[in-house]
């Protein structure tokens, strides 16, 4: 069971949208998810269309006249998908519990009584570095940290790195974490230009998943839906499904073929990893796979273009600067190296997704769109 907080004490930066379409893409994965709004906002309950009287208050306040249990006030969302709601009283325990002793250890206990119920546990934190956001980290494990691309972004980005190494040091619990770019807006070159400033300060933090904008990211919470319930075929859903899949994608590294695997395996930075008979064979043969890699030229014609991208499932759809084509007299191109194999893929140009025209080799996805398809033989 993994506990993991969204935490960034910046409003506007993706936070509880990310909170909420994660959850629903991991249940919709299989796994068993509770999504805990400890916003005194409670945007994720507002966006779920939840509307209780109840809340987190009543569980961890002394004062309440209406003491709950937490199971009390869990309510279903989806499949597979349960919320704990939030209201505005959650606000005054940041008041109540300043001068209580363990504070910072309500939320741990509260937890850890469902927590054989659930594969996941996600906490939508406070826009904020107050009791609530502390006690959120300290019963976590993990913490995803969403950001915009601004320059503001980066200043609250170091400000909530610094609450967590705080945590880590004073109540001696070793916690991970990591970035993802939400809210991304790939029409606009400054866009690019701070994704790469991010990259350079914080290149081992990111995620390869970027979240882009998309109005209908913007039209599901307005209907109080998830976007895949919303529309499973926009591209905010495909965003969160890649999301949810490299999330998950940790859970591959704590599998039966790794007899060693550190916690901060699960975030990309193990040292010393003992492996397996059998993981020691794979790696080889990707060894001898690397042999194999053949040249391949992508091309696309889009004169009056300022960007252009292509990706596939030749590097799992992410977006990156080794997937971007260089302009040569109105012609884009790019040469990568592909394994032999036969590929879907498409382009990105000036951030509007296109299937390659020259291209008689088509396939529609699950999200409706067309992929052009490439066949790399073994002779290149």
């Amino acid at each position: 069971m993994r506990i993991i907080a969204i935490a960034n004490q910046k409003g506007g930066c993706g936070k509880t949208t990310t909170a909420i379409n994660l959850a629903a893409a991991l249940s919709k994965n299989g796994r068993r998810v509770l999504l805990i709004d400890l916003d005194p906002q409670a945007h994720a309950s507002l966006g779920l269309n939840i509307d209780s009287q109840d809340s987190m208050y009543n569980v961890i306040s002394s004062l309440t006249p209406r003491k709950l249990r937490i199971e009390n006030i869990i309510r279903r969302v989806e499949e597979s998908f349960d919320m704990v709601p939030s209201n505005v009283l959650v606000g005054t325990l940041e008041q109540e519990l300043a001068d209580e002793i363990g504070r910072e250890l309500k939320l741990t206990g509260i937890i850890a009584t469902i927590a054989s119920r659930y594969d996941y546990i996600l906490i939508d934190c406070a826009p904020s570095l107050g009791i609530l956001t502390v006690n959120a980290l300290r019963a976590s494990s993990e913490v995803i940290i969403p950001v915009e691309t601004s320059r503001f972004s980066i200043q609250g980005l170091e400000h909530i790195i610094d609450i967590i190494h705080l945590v880590r040091d004073r109540l001696n619990h070793p916690i991970e974490y990591r970035v993802l770019i939400a809210m991304f807006d790939s029409r606009l070159r400054h866009s690019f230009a701070m994704l790469q400033m991010f990259k350079d300060r914080f290149s081992q933090l990111l995620f390869d998943t970027i979240i882009h904008t998309n109005v209908k990211l913007r039209e599901s919470v307005v209907l109080g839906q998830t976007v895949a319930a919303y529309d499973k075929y926009s591209r905010g859903s495909k965003d969160y499904f890649t999301l949810a899949k490299e999330v998950l994608c940790a859970e591959a590294k704590e599998g039966p073929m790794v007899t060693a695997v550190p916690k901060e395996a699960r975030w990309g930075r193990a040292a010393g990893l003992t492996f397996s008979e059998t993981m020691r064979e794979t790696i080889e043969q990707e060894a001898k796979d690397v042999q194999k890699l053949a040249s391949v030229r992508f091309s696309c014609k889009a004169q009056d273009a300022k960007s252009v991208f292509v990706t596939g499932s030749f590097n799992d759809w992410a977006l990156d600067d080794n997937c971007r084509l260089k302009q040569l007299n109105g012609c884009w191109e790019v040469v990568l190296p592909l394994k032999p194999g036969i590929y879907q893929y498409q382009f990105i140009i000036d951030g509007v997704w296109k299937e390659d025209p020259l291209n008689p080799r088509k396939e529609r996805n699950s999200f409706g769109d067309i992929n052009s398809l490439i066949e790399v033989g073994t002779d290149g």
